[in-house]
């Protein structure tokens, strides 16, 4: 049996780049592969039929998972739908857990072998769903190395290859006109990244703009995306903080950024990567938040320090998130001797995460079933 039909499911901007990369590895292996799914821009340019994009998928928090119930249980139904015309030999999950552990244990009882990329972070809550995995999932592949531990004492097998996120950065082609093209100077950059969702940005800009507006030795310059343009500008209007906005062109800005301040995700670590010193903000609906509170159970939100296993970088949550102290801890990472320690500590988190061609690892160790 071949693998030349596959479904695949990623639900937000950070899950449709690993899907993408993913698809184009499977295809040198198959150039007649067809894939079809959930997805954005890049598993697009993979050649995937794209049945939902991930931008209207995107539900954030407790509380709004709860106002698009309606909305989540029609997704469902047409996603099954859209499966079972389309046959796939595996159906293959990206991150997203709260829609995709759903799909695996539907798909496994189906018969179609679902391969999870990216596993859900059972570690930190919800531990129950380490059953679903074990049962639905036929293999499980992580990016961050404590995690095979975990795992392997619930008795399931996960593959590591490193995190995906080293090389695509290692191997980042910077713009040398990346100033003259966004006319920015000579001066040096604090980039704020205020996340990928509307939800976010509403909420998190506007902090972000009130602890930077007396700023004059930096430059500011946000890091935007083209489909929230508009709300960008309605907020800049609404605060009257000028700042630059760089469109879909976060690892440019981030390559000429001295400092950054970031909404908890997958940007923290794409910043500390960069080797970017940063302070990790998080602020979201009072009733998400105390939920996310009684169920998570670890120490931190930010992955550089949750892979750290320390605090590296200062992160701000609910109610400390607040101009007064992103202004205070912005003013202790400009002193040069801290801002050169942080910089050696995520210089210590490349060197954890780095392995050896993930994409094309994982690649191979799902084709190894259809050979």
């Amino acid at each position: 049996m071949n693998l030349n039909k596959i479904y695949i499911i990623s639900g937000e901007s950070s899950g449709d780049l690993h899907a993408g990369k993913l698809c184009l590895e499977l295809k040198k292996r198959n150039p007649d592969l067809m894939i079809r799914g959930w997805g954005g821009q890049h598993l697009a340019s993979a050649g995937a039929v794209i049945d939902v994009r991930y931008e209207k998928v995107n539900f954030m928090g407790f509380t709004e998972v709860l106002k698009n119930l309606s909305t989540i249980f029609k997704l469902f139904r047409q996603t099954k739908k859209s499966i079972l015309e389309f046959k796939p030999d595996a159906l293959i999950l990206i991150d997203y857990p709260g829609f995709n552990l759903r799909m695996a244990t539907w798909a496994s009882k189906h018969g179609i072998p679902v391969y999870y990329y990216i596993a859900p972070q059972v570690w930190a809550w919800k531990e129950k769903r380490v059953r679903i995995l074990k049962e639905a999932v036929k293999k499980l592949f992580i990016i961050l190395p404590f995690e095979k531990d975990y795992f392997a004492s619930h008795g399931i097998q996960a593959y590591y290859y490193g995190h995906p996120l080293v090389p695509l950065i290692h191997s980042f082609q910077f713009d040398r006109d990346f100033r003259i093209k966004n006319n920015l100077s000579n001066k040096a950059i604090i980039a704020l990244l205020p996340g990928s969702r509307k939800q976010e940005i509403q909420t998190m800009l506007p902090i972000f703009l009130e602890s930077i507006k007396e700023e004059c030795k930096y430059q500011i310059v946000v890091a935007g995306m083209n489909q929230h343009k508009q709300l960008y500008e309605s907020i800049l209007h609404t605060t009257g903080v000028k700042v630059h906005i760089v469109y879909n062109d976060t690892y440019n800005l981030l390559h000429q950024s001295h400092l950054a301040i970031v909404t908890s995700g997958t940007a923290t670590l794409e910043t500390g990567l960069f080797g970017v010193p940063e302070i990790v903000c998080y602020k979201g609906n009072h009733l998400s938040y105390l939920l996310a509170k009684k169920l998570i159970k670890v120490k931190f939100i930010c992955l550089v320090n949750l892979i750290a296993d320390k605090k590296v970088v200062q992160e701000l949550i609910q109610q400390e998130c607040n101009p007064i102290r992103i202004k205070e801890e912005l003013s202790k990472l400009k002193d040069h001797l801290v801002k050169r320690h942080v910089k050696s500590e995520l210089k210590e988190i490349h060197h954890l995460l780095a392995g050896n061609n993930p994409y094309e690892n994982v690649a191979l160790e799902m084709m190894k079933e259809f050979n």
